[in-house]
């Protein structure tokens, strides 16, 4: 596909016009997984969503979509869609402002402290955010998880601690040990810190068994409230759990330097290392030093 920007809202790929109702679309669609709930989000008829997906893949010529279970998610075509989309958005924002791309607990974090900064935040999986920067199109890249910082090797800066914590429904068998995990089923967040937790257990040599994998972990959070015999793990930052892995999934929240031109990103950086550690522990997470 060949992507060229039009105009404010708009961007043309294959000589064909797409507008931002599209984007729209995709980018609900991307954290629902539902028609239906995204309809409802936007505040248009199942119908005419359904109706602009269809139209935007005919145009396109490739599905964007797919259906899994009862729910609809992206193809990998639809979400380079939406990533264009995402990237001439962050393009045509004005440069004073510091644009940020990251992972869902820490961009929460960002949005959650006032700041002297103007900030334009975008939140999403860590992986597709190093997407992003690797385009040079954001300012600061956070991660919720520093491993895709430590695999190649860039230089990272932690600003606060966080660890995870053990979420189950209300009728669930009570947990006292670690042998109590034994045979458990579990919800997957693709891209989190979870993978802590999965190495933990594989340590200690519990057998268990992950059942489904979703890409938020308020999404997970949902899943595990409402059923019996699911469980997940969790941020303790947002959520509030069992600390039984607590030491084991010790993990530092951290952001990348994109862009070295840009004074105002120093500023924001040394900021959340001094002043900005009062409004880090107060929003559930151990600031650095």
């Amino acid at each position: 596909m060949k992507f060229e920007s039009r105009g404010l809202i708009s961007l043309e790929i294959d000589g064909e016009i797409y507008d931002y109702k599209l984007y729209q679309s995709l980018n609900s669609l991307s954290k629902t997984n539902s028609q239906r709930k995204s309809a409802k989000e936007l505040n248009i008829s199942h119908t005419v969503f359904n109706r602009r997906l269809l139209k935007a893949e005919e145009k396109l010529g490739l599905k964007i979509t797919r259906k899994v279970g009862n729910g609809t998610h992206l193809t990998p075509e639809g979400e380079k869609l939406l990533e264009e989309f995402r990237k001439y958005l962050i393009q045509i924002e004005k440069t004073s402002q510091i644009n940020i791309a990251g992972g869902h607990i820490s961009t929460g974090l960002l949005e959650s402290i006032h700041t002297p900064f103007d900030l334009n935040i975008y939140s999403s999986s860590d992986e597709d955010a190093f997407k992003l920067a690797k385009r040079g199109v954001v300012d600061i890249l956070t991660l919720d998880d520093p491993l895709i910082a430590y695999e190649r090797d860039i230089n990272f800066m932690p600003i606060a601690y966080d660890y995870l914590v053990l979420v189950s429904g209300p009728q669930s068998k009570n947990i006292e040990s670690i042998s109590d995990l034994e045979g458990l089923d579990f919800i997957n967040v693709n891209g989190s810190a979870q993978r802590l937790a999965w190495n933990s257990l594989n340590h200690y040599d519990i057998d268990y068994n992950i059942t489904g994998s979703v890409s938020s972990q308020f999404d997970a959070f949902k899943i595990v409230k409402n059923s019996p015999d699911l469980y997940t793990f969790l941020n303790a930052s947002y959520f509030k759990g069992n600390e039984l892995l607590k030491y084991d999934t010790q993990h530092v929240i951290s952001v990348i330097k994109v862009n070295e031109d840009k004074a105002e990103v120093d500023e924001l950086l040394r900021f959340l290392l001094n002043d900005g550690k009062k409004a880090i522990a107060k929003e559930g997470f151990t600031p650095m030093g």
